[in-house]
């Protein structure tokens, strides 16, 4: 029997989850997202979150409260009678009445093998800290900030081709297909739950802007996580003749120089131990582009440095 299920997502990483309960014949009742946020060419239109224009698309009832603290709040969750809610990048904390609103629990999708990563960024975390592997993880919810019992897992590698952008579309699509297979478990009763370890927690802090500038002194591994790691967002960046660039991709590379030297005409790029090429770049206030288009524009002689 298909599960009724209330749906709590915002961004792209959600998208996939909510298409997937569709798809395998679950009863969505309602989709909780973020409320829209002013955005296009003005910044003037509302633009409603990734979540919200799938629910809409699918017909599903979309609800945007800017809190879930008040009775009002609480009494509207408890009267679509849920068994069960799905939590994937929601953006807002469950207090604990909404959490024991639903029959059999809050279930959330978290980007981590938790203990590790607990927080808000735990795709770029990994990434930044040279991490092997990510993967996700389904889990009951408590208060605490990820620390419920965790319920299924899938990992995945991570390579150093990596960026934030395709590890969190990998993650994405396995979490999607996760958290379908932990529904069909809760719903015959087979959905085990195992308490998380008290050892090896690592939280995920916010990505702060000031973190992207790169240190190109750190040995060439560091300096290529790091990039990778804000890919796209925010983007690592330097200074190249007074002007920001933004660099998105780049793969480790032979030489050595000062930190930040162009050591050819390939934008290898010295750091404090061995180098980097930089495949793929973005010039304050224009388009991503590869580095041999940049190199048309901007021959840079070896010598040249970032800072």
């Amino acid at each position: 029997m298909p599960l009724r299920l209330i749906f709590m997502g915002t961004p792209d990483f959600s998208v996939p989850t909510l298409l997937e309960l569709v798809a395998h014949g679950h009863e969505i009742v309602a989709v909780y997202t973020r409320a829209p946020k002013p955005g296009g060419r003005r910044g003037l239109q509302l633009q409603p979150t990734p979540v919200e224009e799938a629910a809409r698309k699918l017909g599903l009832p979309v609800l945007t409260p800017k809190t879930l603290k008040t009775q009002d709040a609480l009494e509207e969750f408890r009267s679509f009678d849920a068994d069960a809610a799905v939590v994937v990048a929601y953006g807002m904390i469950l207090p604990q009445a909404i959490l024991d609103a639903p029959k059999l629990g809050c279930y959330n999708l978290h980007a981590s093998l938790l203990p590790r990563w607990r927080g808000a960024a735990p795709i770029n975390r990994a990434i930044m800290a040279g991490d092997a592997e990510s993967g996700v993880m389904v889990m009951k919810m408590d208060v605490g900030l990820d620390t419920g019992d965790v319920a299924m897992a899938e990992r995945l590698p991570i390579t150093d081709s990596m960026t934030a952008a395709d590890l969190h579309d990998r993650l994405s699509r396995l979490g999607a297909d996760l958290m379908v297979r932990a529904m069909a478990a809760l719903d015959r009763g087979g959905l085990q739950l195992k308490k998380q370890s008290e050892e090896g927690v690592t939280y995920a802090a916010k990505i702060d802007k000031a973190e992207a500038r790169i240190d190109w002194s750190k040995p060439a591994h560091a300096v290529l996580r790091h990039v990778h790691g804000l890919s796209p967002f925010p983007g690592a960046w330097a200074e190249l003749e007074n002007a920001r660039i933004k660099i998105l991709r780049c793969e480790l590379a032979q030489g050595s120089g000062a930190p930040g030297e162009v050591l050819d005409n390939q934008l290898t790029i010295a750091c404090g131990e061995g180098a980097i090429r930089i495949i793929e770049l973005q010039r304050e206030g224009k388009g991503r582009m590869q580095a041999a288009e940049f190199l048309r524009g901007v021959p840079l002689k070896a010598g040249s440095k970032f800072t």
